[in-house]
């Protein structure tokens, strides 16, 4: 009996369940900018965990805000981070129930874990090559977790970590599909890797467009074309994210001609296998993120860059502007109110029903 109790918990740990939910109609409008914070520093991570925000920037600057039970985000932690005298640029960030981690951008490449609770700040992973350069962290569960940066030798870099980010390997690149010269990704929102239960997507951009999937947390990978605008340093996929096991979008342009709105969101039913545009030359423009609205059936999402924030409530068909405010970046603390971060802040976002007439 004891051995089938110990039994259950560890496949109730490592499971790749997903949740059910209720699904709402939202038809969000309008929203609210509320700034909490603001610094001298570039913000492109965030993250949030219950009653935890989490974020990391330039210049070694990363830190945590409580978030009561009124959604106010106040009780700021700020650190600062130097590595051998110099300034580290994070762009990465995720978290398990007891640590954070942050991760930085080229070489050296540099992966903090730090502690909830006590702050206590640990090196656990560094990679020195004239390539290196990491762009996104994401977990499965609390033991498990994925980064993934520019290729290095001929594929996608993949660190994994199989124990709680103690310690992490890089994935051999004859376990993973070949890349092309030019393809790489962009360190623009954490925004690459999208996981839904064992299930993870991760996007490429430049030369080539692409999203590599696993549907074993990491262990072997496929991957899939996509019609996203390509063919330029600049040009692929800036951010990806699923709503579930089938539905899945993935959003971008090219941030050297930001109005353009043509090849730049295409949308999934299939798991991936497929994508396919949608309001191709209308509707939003370049943006560095994508997420779905919680609970709203994979029909409502929304999009943010320094080009301001776009909501779609149909799947990404069409789009309509609801604020110019810009940000990098964005991730939902409920089903209606975000937290987003750019250029020298971090601020709530609290999307509005449309109202009736």
């Amino acid at each position: 009996m004891r051995f089938l109790l110990l039994f259950l918990v560890v496949v109730s740990f490592f499971n790749c369940g997903t949740d059910t939910e209720k699904v709402i109609q939202h038809n969000f409008s309008e929203v609210i900018v509320k700034p909490v914070f603001s610094d001298s520093v570039s913000i492109r991570a965030i993250e949030v965990t219950n009653d935890l925000l989490m974020f990391a920037g330039n210049n070694g600057m990363y830190g945590t805000f409580d978030i009561d039970n009124t959604l106010d985000i106040k009780g700021k932690k700020i650190s600062v981070l130097d590595y051998e005298g110099k300034k580290i640029h994070f762009r990465a960030i995720a978290d398990t129930e007891t640590d954070f981690f942050v991760l930085s951008i080229a070489s050296p490449a540099l992966l903090y874990k730090i502690n909830k609770v006590t702050e206590e700040t640990k090196l656990v992973y560094k990679e020195v090559h004239e390539k290196v350069f990491y762009d996104a962290i994401a977990f499965w569960n609390n033991k498990e977790g994925i980064a993934m940066g520019d290729p290095t030798d001929g594929c996608l870099s993949m660190i994994i970590t199989r124990d709680g980010g103690e310690t992490w390997d890089k994935v051999s690149c004859d376990k993973l599909p070949k890349t092309i010269e030019g393809e790489a990704a962009f360190a623009a929102s954490n925004g690459n890797i999208s996981i839904v239960g064992c299930k993870t997507w991760v996007v490429s951009g430049g030369m080539k467009s692409r999203v590599f999937y696993s549907a074993d947390k990491g262990n072997s990978w496929s991957v899939s074309e996509t019609p996203i605008i390509q063919g330029t340093a600049t040009t692929g996929t800036y951010s990806i994210d699923f709503y579930d096991e089938k539905n899945g979008v993935i959003y971008g342009g090219d941030y050297t001609k930001p109005s353009e709105n043509k090849g730049n969101k295409a949308i999934t039913t299939d798991g991936g296998v497929t994508w396919n545009l949608v309001a191709d030359g209308v509707g939003a423009d370049y943006k560095s993120c994508i997420r779905y609205v919680p609970n709203s059936g994979g029909l409502e999402m929304i999009a943010t860059g320094f080009t301001g924030i776009s909501i779609s409530n149909d799947a990404g068909n069409t789009w309509k502007e609801i604020s110019k405010e810009g940000f990098y970046t964005m991730r939902f603390i409920n089903d209606s109110t975000a937290v987003a971060a750019g250029k020298n802040r971090i601020a709530t976002l609290n999307f509005k029903k449309q109202k009736s007439k």
